[in-house]
């Protein structure tokens, strides 16, 4: 039989977005993921998902950071990813692969970082392979208010290096990716009253190649930072403006759950809703999601830190 690694593909390629993105893509600061990030409150363990393709395990420590996420493909094809952390800092993010229950040494690799604060802060990340193959490294600067101003990329092939430029006029916050001093992209975050007179936040990101626009995204958030609409363009040369060309409108319950995904391109309408168990403990975590009308679902075995016995209870 066959196997299937486009979900393979796709861990790797959602991975490396949300880490490292090299500055040939969309060149961000390192991002550590919380319990948040996975759509769980509260003081999480452990959680395993069974998904279409196979199993997902996270494991998060007591502080709710992520220190391992496993795929499961079946029960000899898996991905294993440990991060080592010092509180809030990465030191390690190590991507470990396994086929037929043999370890692939060629394509796993490791990701190392050092921070240096001798002149402002910088980190210094080192991608090698498990075969001591060196990969790529990347040096990310911050400027005086802390925030990200420079990455530079080193590899066989050469130098890249991503300048990031901050500005805030009248009200609209924007920040611009240029890569070799051509832009590739830019955000523009703005504050925007909703129907319900309450202020959203609306953010537009720009994509450019080779200095050229190709495409956008506006996403509006309302005021308990949910996504509630957003609307896909492209370029159109000939015209020489932004054509929408897909939107999608969100809504969520009272806890924040979503709910309800309404996509319309062009004249093709469709909707999907959620429906959800829930666990019994006070974080109040779904264990199920049904998706209609598909009828597909996935569900959700939670592990929680045992809640911490203050003075008054023990006495």
């Amino acid at each position: 039989m066959k196997k299937n690694y486009l979900p393979i593909i796709l861990f790797y390629f959602y991975i490396v977005l949300a880490f490292i993105s090299p500055a040939s893509l969309h060149a961000q600061e390192i991002k550590i993921f919380t319990v948040q990030d996975f759509d769980l409150n509260g003081p999480v363990k452990s959680c395993l998902v069974a998904t279409d393709y196979g199993k997902e395990e996270y494991d998060f420590n007591e502080a709710g950071f992520l220190t391992k996420a496993v795929t499961r493909y079946s029960d000899t094809d898996y991905d294993i990813t440990l991060y080592k952390l010092d509180g809030g800092e990465l030191l390690e993010k190590r991507v470990e692969n396994y086929r037929d229950g043999v370890f692939v040494k060629n394509t796993s690799i490791a990701n190392i970082y050092e921070l240096d604060t001798t002149e402002g802060k910088k980190i210094t990340e080192k991608i090698i392979s498990y075969n001591k193959e060196f990969l790529d490294q990347y040096e990310y600067v911050y400027g005086e208010d802390g925030k990200l101003s420079t990455i530079k990329r080193t590899n066989d092939s050469g130098i890249d290096e991503t300048a990031v430029k901050y500005e805030f006029y009248k009200g609209e916050f924007t920040e611009t990716y240029y890569l070799n001093d051509i832009i590739f992209k830019s955000i523009r975050t703005s504050k925007v009253k909703g129907k319900d007179n309450l202020v959203q936040k609306l953010i537009l990101t720009k994509e450019f190649l080779d200095g050229q626009p190709q495409r956008a995204l506006e996403q509006t958030y309302n005021s308990n930072n949910k996504l509630v609409s957003e609307k896909k363009f492209n370029y159109n040369l000939d015209q020489k403006t932004f054509i929408p060309t897909e939107s999608a409108n969100y809504g969520y319950n009272p806890q924040g759950m979503l709910t309800s995904l309404k996509t319309i391109n062009g004249k093709s309408v469709n909707t999907q809703e959620y429906i959800y168990q829930y666990d019994s403990h006070e974080s109040g975590n779904w264990i199920k999601q049904i998706i209609t009308p598909d009828n597909t679902y996935k569900t959700r075995k939670i592990k929680y830190y045992p809640k911490e016995t203050s003075k008054e209870d023990k006495s």
